[in-house]
């Protein structure tokens, strides 16, 4: 069974920084691409980021591309999401994912390509 457990989400000041990580229970972590995204109230699911199975390839939303960096330690089983000059608008549930082993790139924006998710994070970014 799949589990993933994010934590490091939290109140900030726009500006600031926070890192969330993602601890995944799961075989063979390091065959699969996994993503971060995210949901404000009232609003869809949104992608924020993903990471290929190796590290090698990253995947950002516009909106995030600068700011935000994704990375992954294979032998801990874990990956993280370095958000820095947060603003209010990065206000949501961050939800960490896992996708499909060995992924293409172009499917990593999408949330209909990855079977397990966490229980999510809340971030606030205060003005």
């Amino acid at each position: 069974q799949v589990q993933l457990v994010e934590s490091g989400g939290g109140l900030v000041q726009a500006g600031g920084s926070l890192r969330l990580s993602c601890a995944a229970s799961i075989r063979t972590f390091s065959t699969y691409t996994m993503g971060w995204f995210r949901q404000a109230p009232g609003s869809e699911r949104e992608f924020v980021a993903a990471i290929s199975y190796s590290g090698a390839n990253t995947s950002y939303a516009d909106s995030v591309k600068g700011r935000f960096t994704i990375s992954r330690d294979n032998a801990k089983n874990t990956v993280d999401l370095r958000m820095n000059s947060l603003k209010p608008e990065d206000t949501a549930v961050y939800y960490c994912a896992v996708g499909r082993r060995y992924s293409s790139r172009k499917t990593y924006a999408n949330k209909d390509e990855y079977p397990y998710w966490g229980q999510g994070t809340q971030v606030t970014v205060s003005s």
